[in-house]
């Protein structure tokens, strides 16, 4: 347990940016999830659009510091390359 005050403040800290990150990457998970289950149906153009929409928020995530940006750009490569199968 903390003992200082700025110990205390930082594991105060620590908790609050916790949820936030823990809601982003929340966030991430579900719209990569909504592209897998359109390729899953086999619904091309849902699958598209969901995808427009996932790449975006993945993009977000990097510029919020929750992901790396090479391990964006592979999700998004990976998410992309299912759903290019899809059409063919």
């Amino acid at each position: 347990m903390a003992n200082s005050r700025q110990a205390k403040k930082r594991a105060r800290q620590s908790v609050v940016r916790f949820r936030v990150n823990h809601s982003r990457i929340m966030r991430v998970r579900t719209f990569i999830r909504k592209v897998e289950e359109a390729v899953a149906g086999g619904n091309y153009e849902e699958a598209r659009s969901a995808l427009r929409q996932a790449q975006s928020e993945i993009m977000r995530s990097v510029s919020k510091g929750i992901m790396h940006k090479n391990t964006a750009s592979r999700k998004v490569s990976r998410l992309s390359r299912k759903v290019k199968l899809l059409a063919a």
